[in-house]
């Protein structure tokens, strides 16, 4: 607006935006890079510590992803810099000087239907998702999740004003400082919607990286516990001998043996022109299906498991996702690849904690690498007689080795949560330390006036507790909106929060802004 006011001209106005921008960006992109690389090393070691990665692959750090985030990061800058100066530097600088000291009340007519647009795109693939099962409820679900959150960051104004007054009600009879920072609020939609949308973005994508594992393992967790009938299970690394079903069935005290090749086969999902493969877990059985009901319990929803040649069974929620019922024919694709359509003979619930996909042995041998199989599952016998064949696991152990499988993923999805959320608590920290810094003279003209040094401190701190509080409120509301009809399609539950994830993820919210807030506010005080 000075600038202006002295005969800068608007285009040179956006080339100053843009020389900055210039300057600092891609020393900035650059700088980035550094502890880019240091953690891409850390994250490579742990996937190969954790077994996921072979030991024989090697890390290779090109030059091209790294040119990629500088140039994404100087354009995203420039970008923005054009969009924030566009306006200003066309006013006439009167005007420029007015908005420049008061901030301006009315909506942006590109960004708020833009918003409005989102958050209706976000409602419908909501509906979507709730309407939809298996892999289709959760691509629509993360749908869901990015157009809420985009609504968000456009509507950030409106959506601070509201909040500035559902939150700001309690604050007017919570004494005078709890008063004016209800009124700054109202009054600083725009400051407040900076602060607000970072800690939305932080608590969204946290909570919904973190507690889709957490549902997603509670589910197979209970399902294993429910499913799981053998009293011993022999598992070898090479794989168990050709024989070994028959001599479990031979042994002293085994009423029942049923051999399991695990593996995974690809399944058609979606529908229409979104048709797609996914794949599935598999175990093929060496057996009779009424030994493998005493091993497992797989409960049975439709049909009946034969585990004759060319007859599948599948989870009930694959079965949805695939378009599929007892009786049709499913193609699918074994593991090397070939083609082949059995028929459905039964679905069951457990396959998320089992197999989701259950069919005969032989119809698995000629399609895998080692036709052997991989686990030994016997009713009856005790280790000791079965230890020849294997190493001899019982029903806990078996489960808590399947859990460190899961346990991977978790590690991973947390990580990926500490990410993204450290991202956004660095810029959610840096808005409000910079907003607390901007406000000297306001802060200083309060003290002018008679408010103590407690009284300021105070109103900073309710200011600070409303912006975390409408953050993690709006925040927790996409998450939910989010994880409902994800989990309901891939599980057929509702969400598993663990409250002291959730109260770990909400506490740092509400530290990182008081003391965001309060460091600041404490240093502008001490200047006269």
């Amino acid at each position: 607006a000075l600038l202006r006011a002295i005969g800068t001209t608007p285009r040179q106005i956006r080339r100053s935006i843009a020389t900055e921008t210039l300057l600092v960006a891609p020393l900035a992109g650059a700088a980035g890079c550094l502890p880019g690389i240091a953690l891409a090393r850390w994250w490579f070691g742990r996937l190969k510590e954790k077994g996921a990665i072979p030991p024989p692959v090697d890390l290779s750090v090109s030059y091209i992803p790294l040119l990629a985030a500088v140039g994404t990061a100087l354009l995203t800058a420039l970008a923005a810099g054009y969009t924030a100066a566009r306006r200003p530097s066309r006013m006439k600088p009167g005007q420029a000087l007015s908005e420049a000291s008061t901030e301006r009340l009315r909506v942006g007519w590109i960004r708020t239907p833009l918003g409005i647009a989102a958050a209706v795109g976000g409602a419908v693939c909501a509906g979507l998702a709730a309407s939809a099962t298996g892999e289709d409820a959760a691509n629509a679900a993360l749908g869901v999740v990015m157009l809420f959150m985009l609504a968000v960051a456009l509507l950030g104004p409106l959506v601070a004003r509201a909040c500035a007054a559902l939150f700001g009600l309690p604050l007017r009879t919570a004494g005078a400082s709890a008063n004016l920072a209800a009124a700054n609020s109202r009054t600083n939609a725009r400051r407040l919607a900076s602060a607000i949308t970072p800690i939305v973005l932080a608590m969204a994508f946290s909570s919904v990286l973190v507690f889709m594992h957490t549902s997603e393992d509670r589910v197979a967790s209970d399902q294993q516990k429910a499913g799981i009938t053998a009293d011993h299970i022999v598992t070898a690394d090479a794989g168990l001998a050709p024989d070994a079903v028959r001599q479990a069935a031979h042994t002293s005290g085994v009423t029942s043996a049923v051999g399991l090749l695990k593996t995974s086969v690809l399944v058609p999902a979606g529908s229409g022109g979104d048709r797609r493969l996914e794949p599935a877990s598999a175990q093929g059985v060496t057996g009779t299906a009424r030994d493998l009901a005493h091993v497992q319990d797989l409960d049975v929803q439709d049909g009946a498991l034969t585990l004759r040649p060319r007859q599948i069974a599948l989870d009930a929620n694959l079965a949805r996702t695939a378009h599929v019922s007892v009786g049709d024919r499913l193609e699918i694709r074994l593991p090397d690849g070939t083609r082949t359509a059995p028929e459905v003979a039964a679905t069951y619930g457990r396959g998320l904690g089992l197999s989701q996909v259950t069919l005969p042995g032989a119809d698995l041998a000629g399609h895998v690498t080692a036709p052997f199989d991989t686990e030994l599952w016997t009713k009856g016998g005790t280790p000791h007689s079965l230890a020849p064949l294997g190493t001899v696991l019982d029903r806990g152990d078996y489960t808590t080795a399947r859990s460190l499988d899961r346990e991977l993923n978790a590690w991973a999805n947390t990580v990926m949560a500490a990410v993204l959320g450290g991202f956004a608590a660095v810029a959610a920290v840096n808005t409000l330390v910079m907003t607390v810094l901007d406000r000297r003279r306001e802060l200083g003209t309060l003290r002018l006036i008679g408010s103590t040094h407690r009284q300021v401190m105070r109103m900073i701190r309710w200011e600070a507790l409303l912006v975390a509080l409408a953050g993690i409120g709006l925040g927790t509301g996409i998450a939910v909106a989010t994880l409902v009809p994800m989990m309901n399609g891939l599980t057929g539950r509702s969400p598993y929060i663990p409250p002291l994830v959730y109260g770990s993820f909400a506490g740092s919210v509400l530290v990182l802004g008081l003391a965001a807030t309060a460091l600041p506010a404490r240093a502008a005080l001490r200047r006269p």
